[in-house]
């Protein structure tokens, strides 16, 4: 029989550590800012852009998401933060596109609005800075 007392559980590679504590902490931010800003909007003013309101609500979840994976770390969380960032990025640009061509459509901005310019940009960038970092710690 082999000897499992001996044998050291398996250890999750850091996602947390050099850039990726940097995108921690961005991640972590975003959350707050699209979190509290859908909050208010959907609970005090909701009629008045419902898409908009809810695009940020399901923004603020995917950033949580992925701040999750990767301070969880592990090869199934860096997988999972992949493709999270994978869709977020492909929703900024949905939205982003979106929001410039049928500007109608969004009475209020979104935090991927105009390509998150509202952000300073940050929706944008940050999912091509996690694919990359992601794929580096792979």
């Amino acid at each position: 029989m082999p000897d499992t007392t001996s044998a050291a559980p398996r250890e999750r590679k850091r996602l947390v550590s050099g850039p990726g504590l940097l995108l921690v902490w961005l991640y972590g931010v975003m959350v707050v800012g699209a979190l509290s800003r859908s909050a208010y909007q959907i609970s005090t003013e909701f009629d008045r852009a419902p898409l908009a309101y809810s695009l940020s609500g399901a923004a603020a979840l995917v950033y949580a998401f992925i701040t999750y994976s990767l301070v969880r770390g592990g090869e199934t969380a860096r997988r999972a933060a992949l493709v999270c960032c994978a869709a977020e990025l492909a929703g900024v640009l949905a939205v982003g596109t979106w929001t410039l061509v049928r500007p109608e459509a969004f009475p209020d901005a979104t935090v991927w609005s105009d390509f998150g310019m509202g952000y300073l940009f940050i929706p944008v960038i940050l999912p091509v800075t996690g694919m990359l970092w992601l794929r580096a710690k792979r």
